[in-house]
């Protein structure tokens, strides 16, 4: 009895020694797993336009500087492109806009209350995709209606209420579906009464900044962010009833990728707290007319509000 006693005493103490090797081995292998998790390139991508190219830029500076390894993949496409390379892990993060994503990818019904919105998208991204939406920065890249500065001077105007007032002695300048969004001229009338002498279309953006430059328009839409309104000197006027839907850029970035750098989150939404829609026109303008390069432009940016070293 004690030599079979010892025998199952010796077996018990060697599968105890295998089963102990193994929780280490496998405790090894856990942490290598999570240390790679924490070291694999962070691939950063962006749309087809070079405001995107700006903000990809800065979160990839940012990451880098912080001592990540960085994949830039810029310019990818539309929305849908990214969104879709996003949700793939083709990339792990981007820059995306409020009402693009209710519109496009949550196909939401549309709203002017802009913590709504984002709420909903957040939600959304988070339950569908395993994504996150950072807090949004201070860009709102939404609808905007502009006049010249003398305009603006010669009639008071500060908000599209004003606008309404004057609205039958001047010429509106805009794309081909303005005249049918709902947003459109249809929402002017609507929101604030106001209608037009006339309306003259445009197929291209800059063609419109152009006529209202050269007198041929008096009022025009664009993107709140377009690099023409600081450099033509225009005048953006206050949406002050809520008629446009809010775009406000937010980076959207995989859970995983945050998990594993959790310092992610912090160094995006500080680049976006020093972003507004006039430093993002000067930043636009500087790629588009001073044909400097958008990683210069985001470079410079950062190191002036003290984001990267000097």
């Amino acid at each position: 009895m004690p030599a079979v006693r010892s025998l199952k005493s010796q077996q018990e103490g060697m599968v105890m020694k295998k089963w102990t090797k193994g929780i280490f081995a496998a405790g090894i292998m856990a942490a290598a797993m999570f240390q790679s998790a924490s070291a694999e390139t962070i691939k950063v991508g962006s749309k087809n336009f070079t405001e995107q190219f700006i903000l990809a830029e800065m979160y990839a500076a940012v990451l880098e500087n912080a001592g990540l390894t960085v994949e830039r993949k810029i310019n990818l496409g539309g929305t849908l492109i990214a969104h879709q390379a996003l949700v793939a892990g083709e990339i792990d993060l981007y820059p995306e806009y409020t009402g693009t994503a209710l519109a496009s990818v949550v196909k939401g019904e549309m709203s002017t209350d802009a913590d709504k919105v984002y709420t909903q998208v957040k939600d959304f991204y988070s339950k569908q995709f395993n994504l996150t939406w950072l807090k949004p920065s201070g860009i709102n890249n939404g609808y905007v209606i502009v006049v010249r500065q003398e305009t603006a001077q010669a009639n008071n105007l500060k908000s599209l209420s004003d606008l309404a007032k004057v609205s039958k002695t001047l010429v509106f300048g805009g794309g081909a579906e303005f005249p049918d969004r709902a947003d459109g001229l249809p929402g002017l009338k609507r929101v604030y009464d106001a209608e037009f002498r006339e309306f003259k279309q445009f197929a291209k953006l800059g063609l419109r900044y152009d006529a209202l430059e050269q007198k041929d328009i008096d009022v025009a839409n664009g993107a709140a962010t377009d690099w023409q309104i600081g450099s033509k000197n225009l005048v953006p006027l206050a949406d002050d009833k809520g008629l446009f839907p809010p775009y406000y850029v937010a980076p959207v970035v995989r859970q995983d990728v945050l998990k594993a750098n959790p310092k992610v989150a912090e160094l995006l939404e500080a680049v976006g707290s020093h972003l507004d829609n006039e430093k993002m026109r000067v930043l636009n303008a500087k790629v588009e007319t001073d044909h400097e390069e958008a990683k210069d432009v985001a470079v410079d940016f950062l190191k002036e509000n003290g984001l990267l070293p000097k």
